[in-house]
């Protein structure tokens, strides 16, 4: 289960309000100082294979390739004068970069961007 605390839901649906009829998309891409880096916007809608879950009245979606990684991730927000902005608490990582928007992976996570056997030779 991915979830929302209710400061990142607020402030979603203030965002929101200006999207009307958007979801919120998190994503896992490949990038940043660690190896993968956190996405999160507005998109239309679900594609198909997304989970699509609700959080504090916010419509999440998350694609199939990016849910290992965020498998039991709580998403928050806070907004101060040093370091405003969305985090997520994700323990499938092994370490994070200073700005926590880039992460490795644990070992273990089975997704498309985990080693392969074989060190990744054919």
């Amino acid at each position: 289960m991915i979830s929302l605390t209710e400061s990142a839901a607020q402030k979603v649906k203030t965002l929101a309000a200006e999207e009307p009829g958007s979801v919120l998309r998190l994503a896992v891409e490949g990038g940043g100082c660690s190896g993968f880096q956190y996405a999160i916007g507005f998109d239309s809608g679900s594609d198909p294979g997304d989970l699509t879950l609700e959080s504090h009245g916010v419509r999440v979606v998350v694609d199939p390739v990016s849910l290992p990684y965020l498998e039991g991730s709580v998403v928050d927000y806070k907004d101060g004068l040093i370091g405003a902005g969305f985090s997520f608490d994700n323990p499938n990582v092994a370490a994070t970069c200073g700005c926590n928007s880039s992460f490795q992976a644990k070992d273990g996570i089975e997704g498309p961007y985990s080693p392969k056997p074989g060190n990744g030779c054919a």
